[in-house]
């Protein structure tokens, strides 16, 4: 195409928006996306817990309803739950900003108290967090958690003890968040339903 003066102008200063609404999203994106894999390919069936909430008033718009007004509920446990190799899997995936340390603000208490229960009932339960960036995603089994948290005061868990005592899971092309891959490594892969 021809532009006048032969020279293509392009708008200066453009200010693109900031979109914050998806931010601490991506993790749990990659997730889904790994768990799909995991269950098109009968590998595992684990899936993304509904966060638990009350509708109290609703509107008629076009096609449908439109929820305007809710509350939580309960509580929720943890982000993830389901079957591999017979064995029942449940985690929490959190990313957080720090390059040092993982705020324990966002594990809550209701949720440390069912890790624990996960974890004493022979559940395979872990932490997947990661530290964004650095682009570093860890997958911290249950017993090291609650070691920490049981033997220690601090309000987060240094990315030291994560590179310590957890496990960096490499990211890939398909699947994304490969964590079985660390899971078997730690709880015995194949072995699981056979205990």
């Amino acid at each position: 195409m021809k532009y006048p003066g032969g020279i293509k102008r392009i708008a200066e200063n453009l200010e693109i928006p900031t979109n914050y609404g998806n931010r601490g999203m991506e993790l749990e994106k990659e997730l889904n996306d790994t768990n799909r894999y995991y269950l098109d390919n009968n590998i595992a069936f684990i899936y993304k817990k509904p966060t638990p909430i009350k509708i109290t008033k609703t509107e008629y718009k076009n096609n449908g309803k439109i929820i305007k007004e809710a509350f939580f509920d309960s509580p929720s446990t943890t982000d993830y739950n389901g079957l591999y190799n017979g064995k029942y899997i449940d985690f929490e995936a959190k990313e957080t900003t720090s390059k040092t340390s993982f705020p324990l603000a966002n594990i809550h208490k209701h949720q440390i108290t069912h890790i624990r229960n996960i974890n004493n009932n022979s559940g395979i339960c872990f932490l997947i967090v990661r530290f964004t960036t650095l682009n570093e995603t860890y997958l911290l089994p249950s017993y090291s958690f609650l070691k920490y948290i049981d033997n220690n005061q601090k309000k987060s868990i240094p990315r030291k003890y994560f590179q310590e005592n957890g496990y960096i899971i490499h990211d890939k092309y398909i699947p994304r968040i490969d964590y079985l891959e660390i899971v078997n490594k730690v709880y015995g892969g194949a072995n699981l339903g056979n205990n």
